[in-house]
């Protein structure tokens, strides 16, 4: 746990592309856990659970060539759930291996620094030398000077998450819509994670990614 509960200033991200990556992969294998049995709705344990019966009772009750399409069916039941869960977790996972290939992590975030207060999380990068604001920081206000700062307060964070190694925020202030990655390495250099889980299950009990709560542009 860190000496304060809040940052006497903020602490650098140092983040690399390759942690960026890394933590993208955390949130996946986590989030994929759902892609299981328990991911499979009771509607569909019912039929399934119908067409066994069937096929059991066809099995006990018939005999001859007639029994191979009562043993097709307790075939498809098992293939049915196999690709529902292994199959479908594999299909996805291709999929994000290839979005995180294609994707670059953004310049701002190799210079931003964090700082935890109690009443936001704080950012702060280098101001730009062309006078224009770094994407991430357009619709927030922001302190000028050598060092641009801005307030993200707890209450727009509209859901997270967190993994072994990271914490997750989306967020959403003054129609703008962003997201950060807080590495809990940074715990070494006396930065509140625990402050910060605190807060943010202070306005979002429940955690969990989701991007349907940020209003569309």
């Amino acid at each position: 746990m860190a000496l304060y509960p809040y940052t006497l200033q903020p602490v650098p991200l140092d983040l690399s592309e390759a942690e960026f990556q890394q933590a993208q992969y955390e949130l996946f294998s986590q989030s994929s856990q759902s892609f299981g049995l328990a991911s499979i709705k009771m509607k569909e344990w019912i039929i399934m659970a119908i067409v066994v019966v069937l096929a059991i009772a066809g099995l006990v009750f018939v005999t001859g060539y007639s029994t191979i399409i009562f043993w097709v069916m307790l075939v498809a039941v098992v293939i049915y759930v196999l690709i529902r869960t292994l199959g479908f977790k594999w299909y996805v996972k291709k999929e994000f291996e290839k979005q995180v290939a294609e994707q670059e992590m953004p310049e701002e975030m190799r210079n931003i620094k964090l700082g935890v207060q109690k009443h936001g999380l704080i950012m702060a990068m280098p101001a730009p030398d062309m006078g224009m604001q770094p994407k991430a920081s357009r619709g927030m206000q922001m302190r000028t000077g050598s060092v641009q700062q801005a307030v993200i307060p707890w209450t727009a964070v509209k859901s997270w998450e967190e993994t072994d190694d990271f914490i997750f925020m989306l967020f959403e202030m003054k129609g703008q819509q962003g997201s950060q990655i807080i590495p809990k390495r940074l715990q070494e250099q006396k930065f509140p994670i625990d402050s910060v889980r605190k807060h943010l299950e202070e306005v979002v009990p429940i955690r969990g990614l989701r991007p349907e709560t940020l209003a569309s542009k």
